[in-house]
């Protein structure tokens, strides 16, 4: 399959182009009396529907987790498609894919890119199938972006209707659950081996229920009231800011954690300062922080008897936060807002396999039958 180059742009790392740019070229089409998008090329469109705002949800705009994520997958298909596209099956007509590789896919394309990616793709040759939470994510985000493209009248065909839905059941989403013992070992563990970093990231995720990138988002300036009543002001999903306080061994443990790293306490720190820092003494990435996290705990895991074989990643303790509050009595309702969750459905998943042991029949016996169902 021939390509020009100009489409090998499209495989290039994303940059925020300038939206005013776009608007211009849209601009001259209607003044043309033509489709808005009529002179837009691929890449164009690309950054149109990751970066302009009419392209974003109005009830529920792009974190910059969730652009750069969007950012990958296409990424991703774009390279697949130009890397493997006879092996795909791809008989694109090649006048129309030298002007547009998008106006050149049919949706027999997309299915069989599709099945090629569930069952042929080098990921899988090499480390066998993927999660199915992965594929999920992966033909979302291709079904949003297509049926974008076929709304905006950039593509002439329903392309999205060639992708099969991947759904997940309840079942197939990971162990994800640690309970108060399991954190209690964490943070017994990183005191007795003198790790303040290790235990100043745990009790913060523990205790706050944030997300990855909010903690490393956190600046020295989103700390309120330190000297009494103390809490951290973060921008969640959809720009949305949630006031989270910090219990008083949480302040002593960050203030332990910067201490080691030669950074002055919170009380008398710059605002402009990030809150967490590596030992370089920069803002952890949340890529970076993730890996680092993982790394350390299966440093001690030998030392731990948890229950869950997970990976313990950030996104763990957000989990943990939900069990434990529910643990202490917390009305679901309440831990929902305090994660920063839009519907109460997504804090249920949180906590489904609590729910699950719980609300078993067997736990509602009245009876004890002389012992035996004691």
């Amino acid at each position: 399959m021939e390509l020009t180059k100009r489409h090998d742009a499209l495989t290039s790392t994303f940059e925020k182009k300038d939206v005013w740019a776009l608007e211009e070229k849209v601009d001259a089409a209607e003044r043309d009396g033509r489709e808005r998008f009529a002179y837009f090329t691929d890449l164009d469109v690309i950054h149109w529907f990751l970066y302009a705002e009419e392209a974003l949800d109005a009830s529920d705009e792009r974190s910059e987790r969730t652009t750069r994520e969007y950012e990958m997958e296409l990424t991703q298909f774009v390279t697949n498609v130009l890397t493997y596209g006879d092996a795909i099956g791809l008989d694109l007509d090649p006048d129309v894919a030298r002007e547009s590789l998008f106006r050149a896919f049919d949706v027999r394309h997309v299915r069989r890119y599709q099945r090629w990616l569930k069952e042929e793709s080098p990921f899988v040759q090499k480390n066998g199938s993927y999660a199915k939470a992965t594929l999920a994510r992966k033909t979302n985000i291709l079904s949003h972006f297509f049926s974008s493209l076929y709304e905006a009248r950039y593509i002439k065909r329903p392309l999205h209707h060639g992708l099969k839905r991947a759904s997940m059941r309840a079942d197939d989403r990971p162990n994800r659950d640690l309970h108060t013992s399991d954190v209690i070992q964490l943070l017994d563990t990183f005191r007795a081996i003198d790790h303040p970093v290790m235990y100043a990231i745990v009790q913060t995720l523990v205790t706050t229920g944030m997300r990855n990138e909010e903690l490393c988002r956190l600046m020295i300036g989103d700390v309120k009231q330190w000297a009494h009543d103390p809490y951290v002001r973060v921008i969640g999903k959809g720009n949305k800011r949630r006031d989270i306080p910090l219990k008083p061994s949480t302040c002593r443990a960050i203030d332990a954690c910067r201490a080691v790293r030669g950074m002055a306490p919170v009380a008398s720190s710059d605002p402009e300062e990030p809150l967490f820092v590596t030992s370089r003494g920069r803002a952890y990435s949340p890529s970076y922080l993730a890996q680092y996290v993982k790394k350390e705990i299966e440093r001690i895991r030998p030392l731990l008897s948890l229950e869950t074989e997970a990976v313990l990643t950030p996104h763990v303790f957000r989990h943990a936060f939900a069990i434990i509050s529910h643990e202490q009595g917390v009305d679901v309702f309440d831990i929902m807002r305090s994660l920063g969750h839009e519907k109460i459905e997504t804090t249920m998943i949180y906590l489904q396999k609590v729910f699950e042991r719980e609300r078993h029949a067997s736990t509602q016996w009245k009876t004890t039958a002389n012992g035996h169902w004691t």
